[in-house]
This record gives C-alpha cells, sequence and structure tokens, in this order.
C-alpha cells in the first residue's frame, strides 16, 4: 500500500512499525503527478498562503497551483528543455516557485535549487558543475547571476521572474500556455533533483536524487509530524525553499498530501514569525534549533499572538532540553526531533505519537532503513560506546551519487554501509545521541558549512597571507565560523581588516557563510604533511590552553 494511503498509528508502537513497515514504491513515478493526479481539480482545498513582501497576503488554490504549473511546464518544454536537463532556481517562498519544481519535475527534468543567499563564486561552482541548461531568478536576485553567466557555456537560458534584458527570457511568457500539460512517464529512478551540499574539503558536491525521494519524505513527514491531519491542518517554515528543510521536509509532502502550505517572502525574524503562524492557523512547523532559540526569546507569545501550534518538527542540530520544555508550556507543542544528511535523510528521530521522545537524544532510527552506530570496524558498539552513524543502501532518500564524483560517491561507503561522518552514541533503548562531525565541517544555524571555500575566499584577499577556517561554539547558533588569519607583510590587523574579509564571504561565497569572528595570529600548526591542522585548531577552541 502506497504511504499516502497507509495508517501508520494502525501499526501501535515503534516495534510494531519497524518490524512491519515495507516500501511500496512503483516503478513509474513523477513528484509532480503524485500532485496533480490527486488535486487538479479542486478549487477549494488551499494549497499556498503567500506572505507577499509589500505587507499583503494571496491565498492559491490547488486549482491554481497546478494550472501555474502546467503552463510552466509547456513553456520550459518550448524552450527545449526536457528530461535529464538540470534547470535552476533561484526564487523566494512563493507560488512561482512552488509551481516551477512541479513544473519541472513534470517534465523530466532536474530541479537545481539554489539559495539568493550565495554569491558568485557559488553560483558560478554550482552551475558550472551541474551543467545547468537554464535558470529561472526573481529579478531581485539576478545580478549575480548576470556576472557569472559569460563564464558558463551550457547555460543556455536565462529566465526572469520580473523584468527581462533582450538576451532573456520572462516568466510572464508562460502565461499564455495551455494548462492540459501531462508529466512525462518517468520511473521511480529517473533522476529528478540535484542538491548541493557543503563538504570539509573542497566545493560543495552535488547530490543527484531521483523521483522516488518523495515516498521516503512522505514516510517521515507523517511520523516527525505525528501522524495525525485533518481539514485545519497548514504547514510552515522559514527554512529557504532551496534547502532540505523548506522544499522536503515541508514543501513537496504538504503538497502530495494535499494541505497548506504557508509562504513568506520577508525575512525571518522570531516576531514575524509568531506573526505568520498566527494570522495563517499554522499547526505544523519546522523550525531549526537555533529558529527556535530565537522565537523562545520573545517574552509571553501566548499572551501576544493567538496560535494554535500541535507539532513542532527540528533537525540540523540537536534541541536543547530547555527548549522542549518552553514549546510545551509556552506553545503548547510538541517537538520532535529527526538527524539526517542531503545525501540521505530521515535516519533517527521522534513521533510521539508512537513512542516517546527523550530531550538530548534525536531519537531511534526511523522505520524503513537499517541504522546503526559503528565502531572503526564497522561493527555496531555497545551502549554507552562512541562510533560513527551509518545507514544500509536502499533508502529512498539515500542520493544515486554525487554529480560527476564517483570517488566521492565511494567514499561514503564502508563495508556494505553508508557512512555519515557523523560521531553519536546509543542507550540501550536504542536512542542516539548526535555529539558531532567526524570531519571539519561547521553546523551553524541548520546549515553545513565547508571551511574549504571560506577558506578559499579570504586567501584571496592581498592583505592575507594564510587563513583557517573552524567551527566556535555559539550558544544561539551551535557553532559559527571562525577564520584565524595570518596578515600578509606590511598589512594591518585591525577592525577594518575585519570588515573586509567579512564582506569577502558574503559577497563572494555566500552571506550566512561568513566568518562572524576573525582572530589575527603570527602562523598556523600544520600536520607532518604540511597542511593546516584544523583539528587541532578546533579543539583548542573548545578547549582553550
Amino acid at each position: 500500500m502506497r504511504l499516502f494511503d497507509t495508517d501508520l498509528a494502525a501499526y501501535g508502537t515503534y516495534q510494531g512499525i519497524v518490524d512491519h513497515f515495507e516500501w511500496d514504491i512503483p516503478d513509474r513515478l513523477n513528484i509532480a503527478s503524485e500532485v496533480f493526479d490527486r488535486w487538479s481539480n479542486d478549487s477549494r482545498r488551499i494549497a499556498l498562503y503567500v506572505e507577499r513582501m509589500d505587507g499583503g497576503r494571496d491565498i492559491w488554490s490547488y486549482r491554481e497551483l497546478i494550472r501555474l504549473a502546467k503552463r510552466y511546464a509547456g513553456y520550459l518544454t518550448s524552450l527545449d528543455l526536457g528530461r535529464g536537463d538540470r534547470i535552476a532556481l533561484v526564487m523566494p517562498q512563493g507560488a512561482e516557485l512552488a509551481a516551477l519544481h512541479l513544473a519541472v519535475y513534470s517534465i523530466g527534468a532536474v530541479a537545481l535549487p539554489m539559495s539568493a543567499l550565495y554569491g558568485p563564486e557559488s553560483y558560478r561552482h554550482i552551475l558550472g558543475d551541474s551543467g545547468a541548461k537554464a535558470v529561472v531568478v526573481a529579478e531581485r536576485y539576478a545580478a549575480d547571476l548576470r556576472q557569472v553567466r559569460p563564464d558558463l557555456p551550457s547555460l543556455d537560458t536565462m529566465i526572469i521572474s520580473g523584468s527581462a534584458r533582450s538576451d532573456e527570457r520572462s516568466l510572464s511568457e508562460a502565461e499564455d500556455y495551455p494548462t492540459n500539460f501531462s508529466p512525462v512517464n518517468t520511473s521511480s529512478d529517473d533522476p529528478a533533483m540535484l542538491l548541493y551540499t557543503s563538504g570539509s574539503t573542497g566545493h560543495p558536491k552535488g547530490a543527484l536524487h531521483t523521483q522516488k525521494i518523495i515516498e521516503g519524505y512522505l514516510l517521515t513527514f507523517k511520523l516527525f509530524f505525528n501522524i495525525h491531519f485533518d481539514e485545519s491542518t497548514v504547514f510552515y517554515t522559514p527554512s529557504d525553499w532551496a534547502w532540505v528543510g523548506g522544499l522536503l521536509d515541508i514543501l513537496l509532502p504538504a503538497l502530495v498530501f494535499g494541505h497548506p502550505v504557508v509562504a513568506d517572502e520577508q525575512r525571518f525574524t522570531a516576531t514575524r514569525a509568531f506573526e505568520v503562524i498566527s494570522r495563517n492557523g499554522v499547526t505544523h512547523a519546522f523550525l531549526t534549533p537555533t529558529a527556535l532559540k530565537m522565537m523562545a526569546q520573545v517574552p509571553e507569545p501566548g499572551q501576544t499572538f493567538d496560535f494554535n501550534l500541535k507539532v513542532i518538527a527540528s533537525g540540523g542540530e540537536s534541541v536543547a532540553d530547555e527548549l522542549h520544555k518552553w514549546s510545551d508550556l509556552e506553545l503548547g507543542a510538541v517537538i520532535n526531533e529527526f538527524y539526517g544528511l542531503t545525501e540521505v535523510n530521515h535516519l533517527v528521530g521522534g513521533c510521539e505519537a508512537l513512542w516517546p521522545g527523550r530531550p538530548g537524544w534525536m531519537g531511534r532510527p526511523y522505520p524503513g532503513r537499517e541504522v546503526a552506530v559503528l565502531d572503526d570496524d564497522a561493527h555496531p558498539i555497545e551502549a554507552g560506546a562512541i562510533g560513527e552513524i551509518a545507514v544500509r543502501p536502499g533508502d529512498p532518500t539515500h542520493m544515486r551519487e554525487y554529480w560527476g564524483n564517483p570517488d566521492a560517491t565511494a567514499a561514503m561507503r564502508r563495508n556494505g554501509w553508508v557512512m555519515t561522518g557523523d560521531q553519536a552514541t546509543v542507550n540501550e533503548d536504542g536512542y542516539i545521541r548526535f555529539l558531532g562531525r567526524d570531519d571539519d565541517m561547521i553546523a551553524s544555524a541548520g546549515y553545513r558549512i565547508g571551511p574549504a571555500e571560506v577558506e578559499e575566499a579570504l586567501v584571496r584577499h592581498p592583505k592575507v597571507a594564510e587563513v583557517a577556517v573552524i567551527p566556535s561554539p555559539d550558544p544561539v547558533r551551535g557553532q559559527v565560523v571562525k577564520a584565524l588569519v595570518v596578515p600578509a607583510e606590511g598589512a594591518h590587523a585591525d577592525d577594518s581588516l575585519v570588515a573586509e574579509l567579512q564582506n569577502q564571504v558574503k559577497t563572494r561565497v555566500a552571506a550566512y557563510k561568513y566568518p562572524r569572528i576573525v582572530e589575527f595570529v603570527s602562523g598556523l600548526p600544520k600536520t607532518t604533511t604540511g597542511k593546516i591542522n584544523r583539528k587541532l585548531l578546533a579543539s583548542q577552541e573548545i578547549e582553550p590552553g
């Protein structure tokens, strides 16, 4: 039985669902068809509440959204875009972006979501590495893409949502296309989306996922939102729909299940989040631990705002016990945590409807996958020991490959397991506690930031001789990016240079990756092979002296 029709509550207990759940993934599957086939003619069912930048609010029915998606699909095919073509999307949350995702999947192309927070160097790398054939971008985000377009010979088409130049196309051209487009007949193993994720070395790598990814997320979406939805259910996340947290933890599963999603074009603040949640009747939300920490600073939210939150899903880092208590007392909402990677997601987590959560522990392995914490010999650890989280291949959320990088793809596998690079411990009841990355990754406010690309941007500055980027503990973000900089000869190590270096990363790489802490040093420790010893520096940051 397909997940859409499965009553997960009928399994009764955690052990019941683990022992008896089985995947039922059809050979032919298309993410867009999962939405089109169920809701195309439903003009009363609400798909989106869109909070506009100008303060207005739009309401889109499923029928309206799907008609827009079909127009976009016809338009894209008229531009000679189709099966396997990578189509980049740089857009704010809203109806256009939701419809574009459905359109791309429906023509058998590969969606390449990119954040508006990226700088030109990130755009250049991702578009070049992926061989993207087209990009659809909101006019206000277009400047950096226009800057790098001459360096991208495969990028044939730039489509602007707004005013287009003579060598660009306008998304408004799609308005004249018919609304009867039929999705192509794709296999569940056909490519659907290419999600770039930072690594500890080099540039971000593209994780190529197939159409069946949606089935994997439908299962855990039900579980971390406590299974039960009804006609009052409304979903929301402030997370960018360019990220897994926005696109796959909320938008696409909610559309398949036929419930409203709140899109907000404005930037997140704690007060703004409460306003949006209240105005739109949000019942289920994905909120990162950092967002929760910021919202917890708002005094007496229940007295100021009229909300009806029931369940909060959270991931990216651990949620502190104090936040669980705050959510229960101040919001009346349970928090279900989960853990996973862009490459293979939702390995471990909670579902209060079937098993109790334990603050400080991410949860238990979700059904439908075999998860273990392994020692160095790839044997499951005993309770209380420390090892690396791993999962057996076969999970539908597992990527097919790193795009164009077979060595990196192979490096994730060991002794029949997919290794995550994350350290954890496990207790007698099978609950898993996340301890930290096994490499140099920085986990900041739900973002995974690779130090190498930040270092590369910083070392290009003429006043920088050498640099090391490490995580620094932070009470709100979990970690922040810290840069240890050896100034070039004659350079003045002052606040002005700090601002220049921070701006260099903001404008060249991504705004969220800039070093919030810059420390000038006379030298950096090296390994025996002459590489900067980031692990030593990171350990000294945690335990000074």
